[in-house]
């Protein structure tokens, strides 16, 4: 191999020094629920207080009246569609904050309809009914227990039909799937959940330096009497990429249990439905919960930034590789740098249909396995409990299938 000691022709210099960064006085805090209330949110018709998601229209419906209308746009209502390339430091959502470790979970709130004492249990909604008056009240206000997001985008996919996704999903695999899976399955037992996430766009410069290879012949030579093989000789050049990199709208799951990556869950199930069309969450509103299970946020910024860096630093990875083909044997990088300028962060609700199935081994190791189809765009990925006896043999009948096609080649070659 010969090295190469100038660099290739597309070769980009590294940018120039950069300004000091300005001192850090603190994040930027965008307050999502300034005009948000409590209690009683009433129809704007009829007065009424049952309101819930229409799936079809993706707007609020009155029960009684049949009156629709939405809450507005969460990019512009705060703002999250200005440029990325200008963030400078950290900005993030109201609801986004740390959680206070003390701040309670269970809420007491008082009907403001017949004044009775109605208990929210915000780990799993947002909402209750009066046992008296049968009003429904609503959580809105933000309280430094993950509860309320800063926005919720709203289900856009019928039940109907991620029930019939799920159920094509198992049956392209009910061959190697387990005779206890297949014999309980039932996908209409699939429940709507609001999972928490958190949502962030990344300002930042990369650099990376390394070494590439061109390949600049192949040739064969022999190796004793009987076998030959093919060389190859490449240049080696010096690579170093140096650009600026916007990364929008990141969606990372913000639940510790949705996290782990454990052997007792198929959690990440959760990232392979993604993305979502974040353009069109909406501010948020607990109306839009009524009818679904919801799952409270329980980790905060500081916990998901290395997450984030690493997703960003792939980001950028895979931005800088249509500008490599000339190392048509690959580049390795040695240094690998993303200097954050600037991240916003705001804290979602994401609508995610979930069928779940709690199996135990014969070794007593329970496994729960999830199919999750994405709330929007129909996007499905899961996992089924494997008949590992059943496996094995197809494996052993494919191995051995295979030996005898081999041998008869070789028998038939030999002859000839």
């Amino acid at each position: 191999m010969d090295d190469v000691t100038e660099p290739a022709s597309d070769e980009q210099a590294p940018a120039p020094p950069t300004a000091p960064p300005e001192p850090d006085h603190g994040p930027r805090v965008i307050d999502t629920d300034a005009d948000a209330v409590d209690g009683l949110t009433k129809c704007p018709r009829c007065g009424a207080t049952q309101i819930a998601l229409n799936i079809g229209s993706g707007m609020l419906r009155c029960h009684y009246c049949r009156d629709e209308w939405s809450t507005p746009s969460a990019n512009e209502a705060f703002g999250l569609d200005a440029g990325v390339g200008e963030l400078r430091g950290v900005t993030m959502g109201s609801g986004s904050s740390d959680i206070v470790p003390s701040a309670e979970i269970v809420l007491t709130f008082k009907c403001s309809a017949c004044g009775a004492e109605i208990v929210i249990d915000t780990a799993s909604s947002t909402q209750a009914r009066c046992h008296w008056c049968r009003n429904t009240l609503s959580m809105n206000q933000q309280v430094p227990n993950g509860a309320v997001p800063d926005m919720v985008l709203p289900f856009s996919l019928p039940k109907e039909e991620a029930v019939r996704k799920i159920a094509t999903f198992v049956r392209k695999r009910r061959f190697f799937a387990h005779p206890r899976f297949r014999k309980e399955f039932n996908p209409d037992n699939v429940l709507g959940a609001y999972l928490p996430y958190m949502v962030v766009d990344v300002n930042a410069h990369a650099a990376f330096r390394g070494q590439g290879e061109h390949q600049t012949r192949s040739y064969t030579v022999s190796v004793g009497e009987d076998r030959s093989e093919t060389r190859y000789d490449a240049d080696l050049y010096d690579v170093g990429r140096a650009f600026d990199v916007e990364v929008h709208d990141l969606a990372v799951v913000s639940s510790q249990q949705r996290l782990d990556q454990g052997l007792s869950t198929t959690n990440n199930v959760i990232n392979a439905i993604r993305p979502f069309d974040l353009e069109n969450a909406v501010t948020y509103d607990s109306n839009y919960l009524a009818g679904f299970t919801s799952e409270r946020r329980d980790t905060n910024i500081g916990d998901l930034a290395p997450i984030v860096d690493a997703q960003s630093k792939d980001v950028a990875r895979h931005a800088v590789h249509d500008t490599l083909r000339f190392y048509d044997r690959g580049v390795r990088w040695h240094s690998e740098q993303l200097d954050v300028r600037g991240q916003r962060w705001v804290s979602a609700y994401l609508p995610v249909w979930l069928y779940s199935y709690h199996q135990t081994g014969r070794d007593g190791r329970s496994v729960t396995h999830y199919v999750a189809v994405n709330g929007r765009t129909g996007a499905v990925m899961g996992s089924v409990p494997i008949n590992y006896p059943r496996l094995l043999l197809t494996s052993a009948v494919v191995e051995a299938a295979g030996i005898v096609v081999g041998t008869v080649v070789l028998v038939l070659g030999g002859g000839s």
